[in-house]
């Protein structure tokens, strides 16, 4: 008896490569911009001692913390999608892909909450 799963094609496992390396962009990207933060918080604290202005680092503490955040996040965007990646390789070996967003929507909502959490930083530090 023939099985009537169709299994996936080669266009479809280089699109499920494809959407591994954008999300692995989208990880670098993450990682870099935390960095960056972290960075932004060390330049704001030497040009405090160098000015003499304490009232620029009183805020330090809070970047570096959004800044580790957000390395955390990209490394485990990371994971994420390579985990999505074999679920889906494996569902097209058997067959029987069924699309699921749930990656997307942590990813979403793990920057939006970043997002506020460095608006509230922004706003009380000004």
């Amino acid at each position: 008896m023939k099985d009537n799963k169709q299994q996936g094609n080669a266009d479809d496992y280089l699109a499920n490569e494809r959407t591994l390396l954008a999300w692995i962009r989208t990880s670098i990207g993450i990682m870099v911009f935390g960095f960056v933060v972290v960075k932004f918080s060390l330049f704001i604290k030497q040009m405090s001692l160098l000015l003499g202005d304490k009232s620029l680092s009183q805020h330090k503490e809070y970047s570096g913390i959004l800044g580790i955040a957000l390395v955390a996040l990209g490394a485990i965007t990371t994971l994420l999608a390579y985990i999505r990646y074999r679920k889906t390789e494996k569902q097209l070996n058997e067959g029987n892909y069924k699309h699921s967003s749930s990656l997307i929507v942590i990813i979403i909502a793990s920057i939006f909450l970043v997002s506020m959490l460095l608006i509230f930083y922004l706003i009380k530090a000004t």
